[in-house]
């Protein structure tokens, strides 16, 4: 879960990211990709709290309330768990970059929600039967998500962040569990993936002083894998992106689903290793062969990725 503080931090504007040379606005009402519409070209965005657009293989979700730090109230988690998983459903694309618009990636849960509209908060905790309170947060995604953050990724947001398989972090990003000071649990997975990703240790510096945690120290975590300068952590998180879209898919996915499996789900190494090799397999005739043929041929060699 998360939260949306009181504090003022006047010195993050919300200033409108540059896309391309082209403000992400002005993009999305040429025409926005809605993955929740069945990926048809729908000419309007997803919804007023989260903005999609289609770019070839690659899909961006937006979180659109920057009056809010892009705090998540109850439609966000809605919305944001409709477009995730209809990314995860569509042949058609390959990666997903989640981000927030207008300077910040995700103030986390909208505590005013959470103080006036308690009754209607409904918390499924059966973690197998329904979402998590920021929306996306329970999702064993089957393709890459990659978290471009600027800003605020705090609470709830540093939950989001923590979903995707890769962080692009700007410089003057500011990550933690800011939680800490109200007493709101991290209930979006945050105690699980943060120790996977960083170790005990660490986790537990972040968890128990909710502490904020700079790019850089991020970076020397291995919590951020990129970092970039500010204003273009969408740009380079769309850049990766479109390089790892570009790679023959049915390896990558397996190679990363037993990646995450042998992390989280194998009992042992002996199980982790049957299950690297029982979908390692099917791509060699697939995909491997066609590939060894093309290196065979010149392609890639003195290791060219081009």
């Amino acid at each position: 879960m998360a939260l949306q503080t009181g504090q003022t931090w006047a010195a993050r504007a919300f200033c409108q990211r540059k896309v391309f040379g082209q403000s992400l606005v002005r993009l999305v009402l040429k025409g926005s990709y809605s993955t929740a519409k069945g990926g048809e070209d729908t000419g309007r965005v997803a919804g007023p709290t989260v903005v999609s657009e289609r770019r070839g293989t690659v899909v961006t979700v937006a979180i659109n309330r920057p009056e809010a730090r892009n705090a998540v109230n109850q439609e966000t988690a809605r919305r944001l768990l409709q477009e995730l998983e209809a990314f995860d459903r569509d042949p058609a694309l390959s990666v997903a970059v989640l981000h927030g618009q207008g300077g910040n990636f995700c103030a986390g849960y909208d505590l005013k929600e959470l103080a006036n509209h308690t009754a209607s908060l409904k918390l499924e905790q059966d973690v197998t039967k329904g979402p998590g309170p920021m929306g996306p947060s329970r999702l064993e995604l089957s393709k890459p998500l990659i978290a471009a953050v600027s800003g605020f990724a705090v609470a709830g947001g540093l939950e989001l962040a923590l979903l995707a398989d890769l962080r692009v972090v700007e410089e003057s990003a500011v990550m933690g569990v800011f939680c800490r000071r109200f007493g709101v649990p991290l209930i979006d997975g945050g105690t699980v993936r943060l120790p996977r990703l960083i170790g005990l240790s660490r986790a537990l510096d972040l968890i128990l002083t909710g502490r904020p945690i700079g790019a850089q120290e991020a970076l020397a975590y291995g919590l951020a894998n990129r970092v970039v300068p500010d204003g273009q952590a969408l740009t380079a998180a769309l850049e990766l992106a479109e390089q790892i879209s570009s790679f023959p898919q049915q390896c990558l996915r397996a190679d990363r689903s037993s990646a995450v499996y042998s992390c989280y789900d194998a009992p042992s190494f002996t199980q982790a290793m049957q299950y690297e090799i029982d979908h390692g397999i099917p791509v060699i005739q697939s995909e491997a062969v066609a590939g060894a043929t093309r290196f065979s041929s010149g392609t890639g060699r003195g290791g060219k990725f081009s």
